[in-house]
């Protein structure tokens, strides 16, 4: 009983204490919501006060805006009302000016109309005047016929007959300087085919060409290569075709050949030779016939590095070979080699800028010379051109590269467009100054004195020699010299140059005259 007791004094007691803390709790809740609400009020009432104050200043700002917009827009009245006055004021000085202009030309208009009518008083005066000069003329005719004894037609025949006579001779007189001109020209071309022909089969007169020296350490070697009786000199010409010349010359012997490939052999065959030290007739034609080998490889090697720079493809073996040999040839004492290949670039430019095929080009620069290199004597009585041409149809060349091989000497007719560029650059690396054997102080002292002789004539402005001294151009003024004196000043300069100079080919004289008209629009 005492425990039922207790519990039940305990839930009494909880529950009493339940309902003090929850009417404790209720109090202190209504509390704090009532002073919830005080501070929530004074929150409101510091934001109604603050919001009429922004609302006041906004306000203001508008105000301050809305007077600057208005001075603002005022002023743009202003300045647009100032501009359209400027305008008026304009206006009205163009319709004045445009009234001045108006008067003037009523003028004008009737000055012209006088000026009219005296022209057509003196129009009728002049044709009253030419019938009277006709009337006179015919008059005269008469009387000289009466005079002449002879009638107008008759002394127009003898007029012609005169004039005929002097066009004949003046005729003769041309034809006569165009036989000399072209009789030089022919001497020329015949100098060109003789030196060609020199170089091509070489003679001993072509000395520069012909003839190389292989230097020695010392002149103890001379003897050893003489051999006893000569027999190893007589050894080594027997087996390279190389005459070898032995004399005073200190620590040098000269090597004479026409081929210089074969001049090369004997070359490469001695330092070998006078290297190894055991020279005699069985060692001196094991070693020519071991270099003999080198050579003709390094002329493949050289063949095909050359292509190979070039960028052409496809070349037959043996044309490979041809453009090797031509290390070992010269043209006018230019190296054939180096003149292809600056042909073969020139070409390839040439035709790239004409937008032709620049590798066809290139080929057929490369290739148009491989005639100077033949194989067999027989082939030497073959022109250069012609064989080269023959030589590329065998091997499978192009149509267009054999044609443009067989006509830049002029042999065949061109038919396609890289034939005249072929020649054209031929011309090109073999006339720049330096390229073939002329001294260019010569070379530019003649272009000077080209220049000079036309700066002698009067009205002479400027005078330039061209194209390697192959043309003067003259440029004269046009108030002292008229179209007649330009012919006749360019036929006396071409005398001048034909009389006083010295000069391979032909001058070209071009004199140019030009009138200009130069007014300023302001």
């Amino acid at each position: 009983m005492d425990i039922t007791t207790i519990a039940i004094a305990a839930i009494v007691g909880l529950i009493i204490g339940l309902g003090i803390a929850k009417i404790l709790e209720k109090g202190k809740a209504s509390k704090t919501i009532s002073n919830a609400k005080k501070e929530a009020f004074s929150i409101i009432k510091e934001a109604k006060i603050e919001g009429e104050s922004v609302k006041k200043d906004k306000i203001f700002q508008a105000k301050e805006k809305f007077l600057e917009l208005k001075a603002e827009h005022e002023k743009v009245i202003v300045n647009k009302n100032k501009k359209i006055a400027e305008s008026e004021k304009r206006t009205r000085d163009k319709e004045s000016q445009v009234s001045g202009e108006l008067a003037k030309n009523r003028k004008l208009n009737e000055q012209l109309e006088l000026k009219l009518k005296d022209v057509h008083h003196k129009l009728d005066l002049y044709e009253k005047k030419q019938s009277e000069l006709e009337k006179l003329h015919s008059s005269q005719v008469k009387q000289l016929e009466v005079i002449s004894g002879l009638s107008a037609e008759d002394a127009k025949s003898q007029l012609l007959e005169s004039l005929k006579e002097t066009a004949k001779s003046d005729a003769m007189a041309y034809l006569q300087a165009t036989l000399e001109e072209t009789k030089l020209t022919a001497q020329q071309e015949a100098k060109k085919i003789v030196i060609n022909t020199i170089q091509r089969i070489g003679t001993e007169e072509a000395v520069e060409n012909c003839v190389s020296v292989f230097n020695l350490e010392s002149d103890d070697v001379k003897g050893r290569i003489i051999g006893r009786e000569g027999r190893n000199i007589r050894a080594l010409e027997s087996a390279t075709g190389v005459e070898i010349i032995v004399d005073d010359t200190p620590e040098a012997i000269i090597l004479s050949c026409f081929d210089s490939v074969r001049r090369e052999v004997a070359r490469l065959s001695l330092h070998k030779l006078v290297t190894d030290g055991r020279i005699h007739p069985a060692r001196i034609e094991e070693i020519v016939r071991k270099t003999e080998k080198q050579i003709e490889q390094e002329i493949v090697e050289v063949g095909k590095r050359t292509v190979i720079d070039l960028g052409i493809h496809g070349l037959h073996p043996e044309l490979i070979k041809a453009v090797g040999r031509m290390k070992y040839r010269s043209s006018y004492g230019q190296n054939l080699l180096q003149h292809s290949r600056e042909v073969a670039k020139l070409c390839g430019v040439m035709a790239a800028e004409l937008g032709l095929n620049p590798k066809i080009a290139k080929r057929a620069g490369l290739l148009h010379d491989i005639g100077k290199v033949p194989n067999t004597e027989a082939e030497v009585e073959t022109p250069h051109a012609i064989l080269g041409m023959q030589w590329a149809e065998k091997y499978g060349e192009k149509p267009d590269v054999c044609n443009a091989i067989g006509a830049h000497h002029d042999e065949i007719e061109m038919t396609t467009l890289i034939s005249p560029i072929v020649q054209v650059c031929d011309a090109i690396s073999g006339a720049r100054p330096g390229a073939r054997r002329q001294v260019l102080d010569s070379y530019i002292q003649r272009l000077k004195d080209l220049e000079d002789i036309a700066f002698a004539f009067t009205g002479v402005q400027k005078a330039y020699a061209i194209q390697a001294g192959r043309e003067l151009r003259v440029i004269v003024e046009s108030e002292k010299v008229s179209d007649e004196k330009s012919a006749q000043l360019s036929f006396e300069i071409s005398q001048k140059i034909q009389t006083d100079m010295t000069y391979p080919g032909q001058v070209k004289v071009t004199v140019i005259r030009e009138t200009r008209s130069v007014n300023v629009a302001k």
